[in-house]
């Protein structure tokens, strides 16, 4: 069994964020509550034993919640990790209580950078303030400023990636495309990558929330047009397990990727997710994608 990704799922369930398309609220639970969970260690470290068995190089710290509410944490996650020699360690966050507090989080970014975090990959919608506004802060006044959060991440000594969700009328076609790459060129970003935003296998889903699904995804012309501007403008450089493609495009690393966990027609799993209660899994959606 070849494995891509070892996802740790860090805090609890409470978020800053108001996305229309948040995964947690259409996944089940799985034990996540508002507070920060007590971790089961014993099995912790038997994912990781599994993981580097499978051939894993790289972490992602996430969330059902927003990661960085917790920073204690992840401190405690990184310490454990320390001595499982993981070469790739990465935390997934909106970025916007870091941007907001940036004199507060710089201590904890720093210890992360000396405990082995090498990546933080931020969630967009847009590259517009405005655009993201809508999506993550739409009960806010402003989003912060990601030119900012990007230039102290990398003066602390991490690698940056945009982890942009394509939704229809933001990120939907070449024009809006090469101007995304444009800004991260700007801003130095190492890593892009692009997932059509998708809605899960979830009978007990609203209504609301189906019919912004109806209203909001992308359809498969755009994805086209988009794809097909990465296969004239960049360069291939390698596909992924589960079809994402990277490609450079004028010197800006880009994947084109997409939300499918589990393939059952293949022994290729795209991640294994410790929750702290001590279960290991390998799908969101499915309840019974279960190891331990």
């Amino acid at each position: 069994m070849k494995i891509q990704t070892f996802s740790i799922v860090t805090g609890g369930s409470a978020c800053n964020a108001r996305c229309p398309f948040c995964i947690s609220k259409m996944t089940p639970a799985e034990g996540i509550t508002p507070s920060a969970p007590e971790i089961n260690w014993r099995n912790f470290d038997r994912a990781c034993l599994l993981a580097k068995q499978c051939g894993v190089t790289t972490v992602m710290l996430t969330g059902k919640g927003e990661p960085t509410l917790y920073p204690e944490q992840i401190s405690e996650y990184l310490d454990s990790l320390e001595r499982h020699n993981f070469p790739i360690v990465e935390l997934q966050t909106n970025g916007i209580a870091i941007a907001k507090n940036p004199e507060e989080y710089k201590k904890h970014l720093k210890f992360w950078y000396q405990m082995g975090l090498t990546t933080v990959s931020i969630s967009v919608a847009h590259y517009s303030a405005a655009k993201n506004r809508e999506i993550y802060l739409a009960d806010k006044e402003e989003y912060p400023s990601l030119t900012n959060l990007v230039i102290m991440l990398h003066e602390i000594g991490f690698s940056v990636r945009l982890s942009c969700v394509l939704i229809r009328g933001f990120i939907d076609n070449e024009n809006e495309l090469a101007s995304l790459i444009r800004e991260c060129r700007v801003l130095d970003i190492e890593q892009l990558t692009l997932r059509p935003v998708n809605k899960p296998n979830n009978p007990k889903m609203s209504e609301e929330m189906e019919l912004w699904f109806i209203n909001n995804g992308i359809g498969w012309e755009s994805l086209e047009e988009m794809e097909s501007y990465l296969r004239r403008k960049g360069h291939q450089l390698m596909k992924l397990i589960h079809g994402g493609v990277v490609y450079d495009v004028d010197g800006q690393n880009v994947c084109l990727s997409n939300s499918l966990t589990i393939d059952p027609n293949t022994e290729e799993l795209r991640q294994l997710i410790f929750f702290p209660d001590g279960h290991l899994r390998y799908d969101w959606q499915y309840e019974g994608a279960i190891l331990l």
